[in-house]
């Protein structure tokens, strides 16, 4: 995966990471939609939801419990956030590596449901 910029970025290649551990990064997102807005990715290249298999459940819920960590650590979680994932081209999926967005710092609107 050597040319996609989440695995370079994971991989320490590029970019600043606001969090790291053995199977998860995260880092701001180069355009925020929100005052807070970052990316929580697995180190490992998995292109997005649809290519997650059953032994990526510890993975899945590790980059949830990233997303809680950091959301305390930055302020937002008694406010509240917003976690996205999104899938394919229909979905918005721009960048085919599994990733999580994490937004708050300021009210965001309802959002279907």
């Amino acid at each position: 995966m050597g040319e996609c910029i989440f695995c370079k970025i994971a991989a320490g290649e590029m970019g600043t990471l606001i969090y790291e551990d053995d199977a998860v990064v995260a880092f701001r997102d180069a355009s925020p939609q929100a005052p807070t807005h970052v990316l929580i990715v697995p180190r490992r290249h998995v292109a997005n939801v649809e290519a997650l298999t059953p032994e990526d459940e510890n993975l899945a819920g590790r980059m949830v419990l990233v997303a809680q960590r950091l959301a305390r650590e930055l302020g937002i979680a008694a406010s509240g956030y917003r976690l996205v994932v999104n899938t394919n081209a229909d979905g918005g999926q721009m960048v085919y590596h599994f990733h999580m967005h994490l937004l708050g710092g300021r009210a965001l609107a309802p959002h279907m449901g």
